[in-house]
């Protein structure tokens, strides 16, 4: 979940960012044309950063459309998703759910989102004091009447002429400035500030102001504030030199406000001077002559336009029949035979994965299917059932051989790779066949932690590599499967070429909470240990009857516990609170026999 999460991150800043790349093309190309098209340019390269490409994926998934058969996906489609998700996790093997993820993995999401948050925080907080001092002076002003279609103030304090507020705007004029400026300086100035309230310009603002709330580490955020700010001013400059006709009153004006009025910190309250002043002055005395837009440039801006909002929602629309058509079809054995055994003798269990997608047991419990075909182990504590669960079966067993469909299994998947596949077809199995209903949640739960130990791990590297584990037979020089343990509680681990998430899993049988990998061990290692004591005390005679030698042996303190059989490995169990997914069995009934 956090590895998705954190590649969805880079997706939209990768996406935010190459559009950012192309806006900025677009202002150079538009470069002779009137600043207001510069600007909404700029604000739709700000507003990117709060659209992911993904909510627009999301919409055209909900447009439907009739297809005969599934579609197809064009070539384009798969450049598209290519492009606009270069950060996508790439891992060959498949995820198992009930599995943890090293410390690298697990830690890091939390790092950087502690991080991002402190940054987040500290840069509402600056705005937030900023407006609130801009509101107090506001407070204290004194009412004018003036001919504007807006609420006007005088205020005492020696700041700008601007424009304060989002859905109420109100003109605020520092005392004196009638007495500093012309009657047309004056008029130029307020025009100015009339400009920013019919243009929305407060509201582009404060939208930037989250964008730069939310992205603060990304450096292009900020310059993006920069281009709004000054094409933001030249579009104000333009509109009232072209209705008054005066661009050397409107300079004057401009100059006067600068040398007696200092500028406003938010970039929410509009103003009038600032922005690179003296380029803008030079603008308004020279008059420029704008270009019209011409067809190419419509052209490139309808371009870009549908790319950005009609692409992702035909991305949408073109991967939802395939979606679809998945969901239709589950994973799922092409022969499947299920038998009910009879017999009562537990040294018949049996269960074999087998080349080419087989799977075969033999006398096999429910629960024992249920566990594999979930990744878990049988005595889990991820695995807890309602109370009417399974009581028509009893403890029934099953013999059934199963073949999965040509090509389900790739040639050169790994045995890891073919489990997890075999394992999607079980589910399916126990869901047709047994009509098993479960229930999936996700708790924070105490779990036992694996780390590192203080003096590092004492563990032996396996003589086999993953690489080499290409189906479920393949063995180790001591003739064991990899990622398969033997032994137990009792008879300690035994594992020839197994990882740490093996160890995991197999131990979770004897502890008392869900055991998670955080080592950050990659490979895999031969683990050979001694048996250990379980958790709780044995009592020696319960019912009166000699005490056996397991029992003798576990009830001896000097018998090693699971946590002493992990120093020796170098390893340590540490109790932590983690999330974690596990399942409830609702329902299940006997299943249909071939």
């Amino acid at each position: 979940m956090t590895v998705d999460l954190l590649a969805a991150v880079a997706n939209h800043l990768w996406q935010s960012t190459l559009f950012a790349g192309i806006v900025a093309l677009l202002a150079v190309g538009f470069r002779k044309q009137r600043a207001s098209l510069r600007y909404w340019i700029w604000t739709a390269a700000s507003l990117k950063f709060l659209l992911p490409f993904s909510v627009l994926v999301g919409i055209g998934a909900h447009i439907h459309w009739s297809t005969a058969s599934p579609v197809a996906k064009p070539r384009l489609m798969s450049v598209v998703n290519g492009i606009g998700q270069p950060f996508l996790p790439t891992a060959q093997t498949p995820v198992n759910t009930f599995s943890s993820s090293p410390a690298n993995t697990q830690d890091l999401p939390l790092v950087l989102f502690g991080l991002w948050l402190c940054g987040a925080a500290a840069v509402a907080f600056v705005w937030v004091r900023e407006w609130r001092r801009v509101r107090k002076i506001v407070r204290t002003g004194t009412p004018l009447v003036l001919n504007v279609p807006l609420r006007a103030v005088s205020i005492p304090a020696c700041i700008e002429p601007g424009v304060v507020g989002i859905l109420r705007s109100v003109l605020i004029l520092p005392e004196g400035i009638m007495e500093q400026l012309s009657k047309e300086q004056l008029d130029a100035i307020v025009l100015h500030e009339l400009c920013h309230v019919r243009r929305r310009d407060n509201l582009a603002a404060f939208l930037h102001m989250i964008v730069e709330s939310v992205f603060w580490f990304h450096p292009l955020v900020w310059w993006i504030e920069r281009k709004l700010l000054e094409e933001r001013e030249r579009a104000c400059d333009e509109e009232v030199v072209r209705l008054t006709g005066k661009p050397e009153e409107y300079a004057e004006g401009i100059l006067g406000v600068c040398r007696l009025y200092a500028g406003s910190s938010l970039i929410c309250v509009s103003g009038v001077t600032g922005s690179g002043l003296k380029k803008r002055i030079e603008e308004i005395m020279r008059e420029k002559v704008f270009e019209r837009l011409n067809a190419a440039g419509k052209a490139a801006l309808a371009a870009v336009s549908i790319a950005t909002l009609a692409l992702p929602l035909l991305v949408g629309v073109i991967n939802t029949p395939q979606m679809r058509a998945q969901s239709a079809q589950p994973l799922a054995f092409e022969v499947a035979s299920i038998k009910e055994n009879k017999g009562d003798d537990p040294r018949s269990i049996r269960m074999q994965y087998l080349p080419g997608g087989r799977f075969s047991t033999t006398a096999i419990p429910l629960r024992w299917l249920i566990a594999e075909a979930y990744g878990l182990g049988v005595q889990s504590s991820r695995m807890s059932f309602e109370p009417d669960f399974g009581r028509s079966l009893g403890s029934g067993q099953y013999d059934i051989e199963a073949v999965a469909p040509k090509g389900a299994i790739p040639a050169d998947a790994t045995g890891a790779v073919q489990t997890q596949i075999v394992r999607r077809m079980l589910q399916t199995l126990l869901a047709d066949r047994f009509r098993l209903v479960i229930r999936r949640e996700t708790k924070a739960l105490a779990v036992y932690a694996i780390v590192v130990a203080k003096n590092g791990p004492k563990l032996r590297r396996s003589v086999v590599q993953e690489k080499d584990c290409r189906d479920n037979l393949t063995t180790t020089a001591e003739g064991m499967p990899c990622h398969r343990f033997n032994g137990g509680q009792g008879r300690g681990l035994h594992g020839d070429g197994v990882n740490i998430v093996d160890l995991a899993g197999f131990v979770e049988n004897w502890t008392d909470h869900p055991v998670i990998d955080r080592t950050g061990l990659t490979g895999l290692y031969n683990i050979q240990t001694s048996g250990w004591r379980p958790l709780r005390p044995v009592q020696l005679t319960p019912d009166g009857r000699p005490p056996t030698a397991e029992q003798l042996a576990f009830a001896d303190p000097s018998t090693p516990t699971v946590f002493d059989i992990f120093e020796e490995l170098g390893l340590k169990l540490e109790l932590q609170n983690a999330p974690i997914e596990t399942i409830v069995l609702v329902s299940v009934q006997r299943p249909s026999e071939n």
